[in-house]
């Protein structure tokens, strides 16, 4: 007699994507995400990403209420696409972001990715997923390589810390959506402004989430001088043959 298994099948993963802040350190008039990069607009580089992620079943946006640009994009009709209203901070983007994917799938994870980083690497999206155990979930992150000094109130060196054990965290980072949007509801009912990424709501929980080391050319667009570094990496990348457009 053959013998039957029942194979389980992967909880649904989902991708969060927080677009609601206005960019103010680019001065640029616009938020940063609809800045142009070789052609295209952040936005659609970084969705475009995502969207080449076969296991990814939908990304959800959060953007500001009433935001111009956004409905002019053609990614925004994409139909793993939807687009939900941001609040105003991240975490509260991301609070909205993470309840409407419960809304559709109450046992998925959740992909939270910085829509100004525009150049993640699908390697790395899967070796993220490929180490996260959905228990305390999994980061993207950099060791640091530089000497790391701890200052003082007037701006003087208090100590020089151990960089072997310091961390750049990036994005993506990986959670099970249910316990990342519990651990968000509490963490901004307790000490809002310390959420400065969706780990350390995880942290105010009692998680230890993993560190999975990404490539360094996974850059933040915060001021202008990133835009000629992303350039930089972007033609590197495409000289590997990794340029990806949405589907």
């Amino acid at each position: 007699m053959t013998e039957r298994r029942s194979l389980s099948l992967p909880p649904p993963l989902f991708a969060v994507v927080p677009a609601a802040g206005v960019g103010a350190r680019m001065g640029a008039g616009l938020p940063k995400q609809y800045l142009t990069l070789q052609g295209r607009t952040l936005a659609e580089h970084t969705l475009g990403r995502l969207l080449a992620f076969a296991p990814l079943q939908a990304v959800v946006v959060a953007v500001a209420d009433g935001d111009p640009w956004w409905p002019e994009l053609a990614v925004a009709g994409h139909p793993r696409v939807t687009s939900v209203t941001g609040g105003a901070s991240r975490a509260r983007s991301v609070l909205a972001g993470v309840a409407a994917v419960l809304e559709r799938a109450p046992d998925a994870r959740v992909l939270v990715h910085d829509m100004a980083r525009p150049l993640v690497r699908l390697s790395d999206i899967q070796a993220l997923l490929d180490h996260d155990d959905r228990g305390d979930g999994a980061i993207l992150a950099r060791p640091v390589t530089d000497t790391i000094k701890q200052a003082d109130a007037d701006t003087r060196i208090r100590a020089t810390l151990d960089r072997s054990l310091i961390w750049r965290a990036l994005t993506p980072q990986l959670f099970d959506a249910r316990r990342l949007h519990d651990a968000l509801l509490s963490a901004l009912r307790d000490d809002p402004e310390a959420i400065t990424d969706e780990a350390s709501a995880l942290e105010a929980a009692g998680a230890r989430p993993a560190l999975v080391a990404g490539h360094a050319d996974n850059i933040k667009i915060t001021v202008p001088e990133d835009l000629a570094l992303a350039r930089f990496y972007l033609r590197a990348q495409e000289e590997e043959g990794l340029a990806w457009q949405f589907v």
